[in-house]
């Protein structure tokens, strides 16, 4: 019995028991989460010092305004109810948290990159993003006498009911030029009876759309680049139409926008001023 014990005693030094084999297993594989996670957090706070100072360089030096850090949109009460959580923890569950925090932020982090990655191509753009603005009149208005119906509600020629004008009318004789707004490609060119008649759609990019109605003529192909000022049409009465003239629009993001606040390359301010009080007149729509 005494040779026994000894054994035992010998052994027991030596020979983990079950409890020790798991907890040693434990140590191990919280060893190797920790690992990862501080080699996780290396690579993101590299990636979060290249963001920070990019945040810097387009927040601050072009837009002039500070972001807004994320801890600022914690609120007390999350932070305490974070730290309880965290306390309650076992070792594994903590180490898979983190994990699970480090994988949201990766994404987060990715999803910001690439948001500062188009800003910055917007900006290395902006000669381009320039050009595709619709910044001319597109008939030649200037003694700005041609302006027959504004943007909004106005009498319809034909139902003779307040309707929505969604552009600007240029009275002119048949066979005007018609000129780009601004750079883009032929989206469509021809007839349609959507009541626009003889028709032209330029597709400028940036979001940008601009539609030029009722032509007598179109002399623009469908998939043709075209540039600011170049004729792409004359002035018809073509569609739902009651006299020669040009119905113009602008659209944003899919949506018709007033075009009167789009010609400031070709007009001073008092003659902009004047061409508001003209388009603003409440007065028939030619189509």
């Amino acid at each position: 019995m005494v040779t026994g014990i000894v054994i035992f005693a010998i052994a027991f030094q030596y020979i983990d028991s079950p409890k020790e084999k798991m907890l040693r297993q434990q140590n191990d594989d919280l060893k190797e989460g920790y690992a990862v996670i501080e080699e996780r957090l290396k690579q993101l706070e590299l990636k979060m010092g290249e963001i920070t100072n990019r945040d810097n360089t387009v927040y601050r030096s072009i837009f002039e305004a500070d972001p807004v850090a994320d801890s600022a949109r914690i609120k007390d009460m999350e932070q305490k109810k974070e730290v309880q959580l965290v306390q309650r923890m076992g070792s594994s569950e903590l180490v898979h948290a983190i994990v699970d925090q480090l994988n949201n932020m990766s994404l987060r982090m990715a999803y910001q990159n690439k948001s500062f990655n188009d800003l910055i191509d917007m900006v290395n753009n902006k000669t381009k993003l320039l050009a595709a603005i619709p910044a001319i009149q597109p008939i030649n208005n200037k003694q700005l006498s041609r302006i027959a119906s504004g943007f909004g509600y106005r009498i319809d020629p034909i139902y003779k009911t307040r309707k929505a004008h969604l552009g600007l009318d240029f009275a002119s004789p048949s066979g005007t030029p018609i000129y780009a707004t601004a750079d883009g490609i032929i989206k469509f060119a021809g007839f349609s009876t959507n009541g626009y008649g003889n028709h032209v759609i330029i597709n400028h990019g940036f979001g940008y759309e601009t539609l030029y109605g009722h032509m007598v003529r179109v002399s623009a192909a469908q998939g043709q680049q075209v540039k600011r000022g170049q004729v792409i049409g004359y002035v018809g009465s073509t569609g739902k139409s009651t006299g020669p003239h040009l119905h113009y629009e602008v659209h944003k993001s899919g949506v018709q926008v007033d075009p009167i606040n789009f010609f400031y390359n070709d007009l001073t301010p008092a003659q902009f001023d004047r061409l508001l009080k003209m388009a603003a007149a409440n007065n028939q729509s030619l189509d």
